[in-house]
């Protein structure tokens, strides 16, 4: 296991935490699925909700393994063949008319052979988000005029906007606003960014008076978001009032410390309670405690965006770390936000914990992007640390041998006073004695 986990990637941090909230997400959708259970098949087994979701959670942490594995760069190009694709998706997406229990659900569509559901507005935010991080990244040295990008840069993206906005007025409005903040952060020219800002806003009011005129246009797709956003600034009872109220009755329950793990009683009421709604029953069975965490988990997840977003060594991983990172973040804040309707219902679900397939495995692809950048930066500062070792042993070489040569020279001098001093004592002590007689003259007499 501690192999294993040395053979990761990229921050360990962000390793962490991802596997801290797909665990703690075992426990509210083990808890939160009976009512699922009751109604799909009344037995009330909430084992193979559970299976499910260890399996979405499962294939996702895979789905991380795998990307984080690809030099982040590669996505430049991906995202290029990737966006007329999206665009065709979402085409299909919104012709198809899909219904889930009588209710619209034309944000879906079935993935052939598999019969899984997927939601094509994550893919195609995702897409975006790389696609707009690499037109900033591209023009950064380049100040293009506001006519090229309108064509080159928000073209695609309204194009995205308007095939979502019908179905899905709340991830339109997030992609937007995740779209305006990550260009912001590219320094995109703020005159421009106004101008955006303010067609934006009259395309959409335009296209509400155009829904509003002719409600045979958009059957049973614009109406429930209007009337959301009517419901909620009028406090009007209705579908998504019930589901508030019982979504604040269980967050009243649960008090400070929660009634339990597994106890909560709003989870038999409330629809969408794995999903949209787990943040209320998490709050029901752990409490304020539990939800302080909860909200803590994803704060600190934040700042590590910002950390890694920061040691990004290229423009494009920087953008790409906020384009991708934030918005799971502002994804969670307004899933909490909507619990105690601080906003109105969106359909927002809350990143690694909610169950479902489409919206797990999307976020694991963003994530994985996100860690393959981290990777590449502790690639390249462990490529640095290397250089410089490289350089301090090559250092160390040259004075050895420096200091080598200097050995030689002293070592050569003290046998040269060897010798010398050998000679000497050999004169000195020799039996054949070589000198002068100094008794020759008496001897010579």
């Amino acid at each position: 296991m501690k192999e294993f986990i040395n053979n990761l990637k990229g921050d360990k941090v962000i390793w962490a935490f991802i596997a801290l909230l797909a665990l703690i997400s075992f426990m509210p959708v083990y808890s939160a699925s009976s009512n699922l259970a009751h109604s799909a098949n009344g037995s009330g087994n909430t084992v193979s909700f559970l299976i499910k979701h260890f399996a979405h959670v499962g294939i996702g942490f895979l789905i991380v393994y795998m990307v984080h594995k690809v030099p982040y760069h590669y996505f430049k190009a991906i995202s290029m063949v990737a966006l007329p694709i999206v665009w065709l998706l979402l085409l299909y997406t919104l012709l198809q008319g899909k219904t889930i229990g009588g209710a619209n659900a034309s944000r879906w569509i079935n993935i052939p052979f598999i019969g899984i559901g997927f939601q094509t507005s994550t893919l195609a935010s995702m897409v975006l988000m790389i696609y707009v991080a690499r037109y900033l990244a591209k023009k950064r040295e380049i100040e293009d005029s506001f006519q090229k990008s309108a064509l080159e840069l928000w073209l695609p993206v309204f194009a995205i906007l308007i095939l979502i906005l019908p179905a899905n007025f709340s991830t339109a409005a997030l992609i937007f606003a995740m779209v305006s903040m990550l260009v912001f952060v590219g320094k995109y020219p703020l005159k421009y960014l106004a101008i955006i800002i303010g067609t934006g806003i009259i395309a959409l009011t335009f296209f509400i008076l155009i829904a509003k005129a002719f409600p045979d246009a958009f059957p049973n797709r614009v109406d429930t978001w209007v009337s959301r956003i009517e419901n909620f600034t009028s406090d009007k009872p209705d579908e998504d009032n019930y589901q508030i109220e019982k979504a604040k009755i269980a967050i009243a329950t649960g008090g400070f410390y929660g009634v339990g793990p597994g106890k909560s009683v709003q989870k038999n009421f409330l629809p969408q309670s794995s999903s949209d709604f787990i943040y209320a029953i998490i709050v029901e069975e752990n409490g304020l405690i539990g939800a302080v965490v909860i909200m803590f988990l994803y704060i600190i997840l934040f700042i590590r965006f910002l950390i890694a977003s920061h040691k990004a060594n290229t423009l494009f991983g920087k953008l790409l770390v906020v384009g991708l990172g934030f918005p799971i973040v502002f994804q969670a804040l307004i899933n909490m936000a909507v619990a105690v309707e601080l906003l109105p219902v969106t359909g927002q679900t809350l990143p690694l914990i909610s169950s479902g397939g489409s919206s797990i495995w999307m976020t694991c692809v963003s994530l994985g992007i996100i860690l393959s950048v981290t990777k590449k930066d502790e690639e390249i500062a462990q490529e640095i640390l290397e250089k410089a070792k490289r350089e301090e042993a090559l250092q160390r070489l040259i004075e050895r041998e420096m200091n080598g040569e200097i050995d030689d020279e002293e070592e050569k001098n003290e046998e040269e006073e060897s010798e010398y001093t050998n000679e000497k004592v050999e004169q000195r002590y020799a039996i054949e004695d070589l000198s002068d007689n100094p008794m020759k003259a008496v001897m010579g007499k």
